[in-house]
């Protein structure tokens, strides 16, 4: 998985029939270094036919080749016998029915000799769904595998947020009620973009930054007043659709403006909340945002709920959206359905996928 956060691409071995999940296996990550991370950004907002796309296609699969042949050789008994490659989404236009991940899985499957499935949003948005978030048939079978006995929010802080309402007292997670899902707004790629482009750093470790300021609640009012948050769920959000936030906390302090764009990131997900059937009993954090310690003291203060690290329940939330793409590739290759009317407004349950054999 390579995510909206441009930080590097996740690789994760999971042992699963595509309903119940068995195993989790190895990991691993390979960081982008800065050159390939400006190679990404050029192309982000750019279609198919882009003047930066092809360069960026082009790192983006070697970068994924390269991690894919480590692990696969690292332990041939673990050697995955499916690959599911989500790719990089540079442009997010569900409205018009379309979306783009740049990366031909048919070439990684060539390289690897192993069949890939890929393209996994395609189908959906066709259909007339968002097309996003896609992990939550995942959510639904981690909640499983965890036994959890009550209504839980999986919550996922990449470079857009977004949350996942399952009820595990269901079997199946295209079942009506059993899963609701959408993007609650920009999580860490505000704060990202800020901390490199004003102090030359990845992003702000621990919430250290933040932990300084004062969020400027004039700012994080108008951000709250967006049309996107007037919208009923499902609904998703491209990585730029705020991107006027960066603007309004242009002439704050560096601290100020940090804290603004987490108080932002805390405040939508606590407005996402008003949206689920019943109040979960907690909120299960993944993604890098975990780790920042002030946007998690902010979520326990602007929802009310119990709030945890998901990695305190023997999952890793560095990896889930990785596992959720090896566990949908093995939906596809079974003809299951990957998403449904609660989890992306798509029509009806749609299995999205291509797939591709070495």
């Amino acid at each position: 998985m390579s995510g909206t956060s441009l930080d590097g691409v996740d690789a994760a071995l999971l042992r699963t029939d595509g309903e119940t999940i068995t195993a989790f296996g190895k990991s691993d990550y390979r960081p982008y270094s800065p050159e390939e991370r400006a190679m990404i950004a050029a192309a982000l907002g750019q279609w198919s036919d882009g003047a930066d796309v092809v360069q960026a296609a082009e790192m983006v699969e070697t970068v994924h080749a390269a991690l894919l042949s480590r692990m696969m050789t690292v332990d041939l008994e673990q050697a995955p016998e499916i690959i599911g490659f989500h790719g990089q989404t540079l442009a997010h236009d569900p409205a018009n029915q379309r979306t783009h991940q740049t990366g031909d899985g048919a070439l990684l499957a060539e390289i690897l000799q192993r069949t890939v499935v890929w393209d996994f949003r395609t189908a959906d948005v066709q259909l007339g769904g968002q097309g996003a978030p896609l992990a939550p048939f995942f959510h639904f079978a981690c909640a499983k595998y965890l036994k959890l006995p009550a209504p839980t929010v999986f919550l996922n802080l990449g470079g857009v947020g977004n949350v996942t309402y399952v009820d595990p007292s269901y079997d199946a997670p295209q079942q009506s009620g059993a899963l609701l899902a959408f993007d609650t707004g920009p999580a860490n790629a505000p704060i990202n973009d800020l901390m490199q482009a004003r102090l030359g750093q990845a992003y702000d470790q621990d919430g250290a930054l933040a932990t300084q300021g004062t969020a400027n609640t004039e700012i994080v009012a108008a951000f709250l007043n967006h049309g996107y948050f007037h919208k009923m769920p499902p609904k998703s959000l491209d990585r730029d659709d705020f991107n006027g936030l960066s603007d309004r906390v242009a002439d704050l302090a560096d601290a100020d403006a940090t804290a603004t764009l987490a108080e932002c990131c805390a405040a939508a997900v606590a407005r996402a909340m008003e949206h689920m059937p019943k109040t979960p009993a907690q909120i299960l954090v993944c993604g890098g945002g975990r780790r920042n310690a002030h946007i998690m003291a902010r979520l326990r203060a602007l929802t009310g709920l119990r709030v945890d690290d998901i990695d305190d329940h023997g999952l890793d939330g560095d990896m889930l959206e990785a596992q959720a793409f090896a566990y949908l590739a093995v939906r596809v290759a079974r003809g299951l359905p990957t998403s449904c009317p609660s989890t992306t407004g798509v029509a009806a349950n749609v299995g999205g996928g291509t797939i591709s054999h070495p």
